[in-house]
């Protein structure tokens, strides 16, 4: 199962996944241009000693990333993008263990034809008067659910 981020603007949010990515052993993708300064040299300077445990795959557009899927079918599976324009719960939704849970931009989401490739859009069922759950958090709501069903998180330590 892997995390792809669709043009993030927030660097703590993307830290936050990165991090969780690490303790989960979930490779991510950065779809870019970012909305900061995405480098080693930042992100190291901001704490996130944990980056030589992440498998993290940057590409320089969509096109790049649907490019680079096609060329690694067993890797890159289905793209599922959690949406609050989806119309199936997450919690509906049966995961496989190739796909891709992509997360939308936190000012913008995703454009139509990103919406258009996605093989699934799922949201989080929550409260009507609420807008939407931070996009850092809905990651790890998905991609918790995702690994359950897959029996994918790592070992409990003995």
């Amino acid at each position: 199962m892997r995390l792809a981020l669709y043009e993030p603007d927030i660097p703590q949010n993307t830290g936050t996944l990165l991090r969780l990515a690490a303790c989960l052993d979930v490779a991510v993708d950065i779809i870019e241009p970012c909305g900061f300064l995405f480098n080693e040299k930042a992100m190291r300077r901001a704490g996130m000693d944990y980056l030589d445990f992440v498998r993290l795959k940057r590409h320089d557009s969509w096109m790049d990333f649907l490019r680079y899927r096609a060329q690694n079918p067993d890797e890159y599976g289905r793209i599922v993008l959690m949406t609050t324009h989806g119309a199936q719960s997450f919690l509906d939704f049966e995961f496989k263990p190739n796909d891709i849970i992509l997360m939308g931009r936190e000012s913008a989401g995703v454009p139509e034809n990103v919406h258009q490739k996605a093989d699934a859009r799922l949201l989080i069922p929550m409260n009507p008067n609420a807008r939407s759950i931070n996009m850092a958090v809905s990651a790890a709501m998905a991609l918790s659910e995702g690994l359950r069903q897959i029996k994918g998180f790592p070992p409990m330590p003995r």
